[in-house]
């Protein structure tokens, strides 16, 4: 698959993942522990499992999305995000979608991406 083009990435202008899911992730992906996640963006829901602020809520939003969904959005850790948001969508960028952002594009009255 080539590089998408980031002009034509419809994530760019979507966001609807980022305020629709909760992202739990594993310790090690803390920045304290060696990982890239910033530690004042995540609580603590056992001793091993945290979560990015904002998706807490029972309409989530991360703290770190910028910007305003299906118009023009962007993620301030996009480098440091950790795993669920990197692997979500994988097609996605490159105009095709999958049932979970389907779902999150609905919610926000989005069309899904072509599957």
């Amino acid at each position: 698959m080539a590089a998408a083009d980031p002009a034509d990435n419809p994530c760019t202008r979507c966001g609807a993942c980022c305020a629709g899911f909760r992202v739990d992730f594993d310790a090690d992906e803390l920045q304290s522990n060696g990982g890239c996640v910033p530690d004042g963006l995540a609580l603590p829901l056992t001793g091993r499992l945290w979560r990015l602020r904002g998706t807490d809520h029972a309409r989530p939003r991360c703290t770190a999305l910028q910007g305003t969904i299906g118009e023009a959005v962007r993620c301030g850790i996009h480098e440091w995000r950790p795993s669920p948001c990197r692997e979500f969508g994988a097609r996605a960028p490159f105009g095709q979608g999958d049932p979970a952002c389907a779902q999150a594009r609905r919610r926000h009255g989005l069309p899904p991406l072509p599957m």
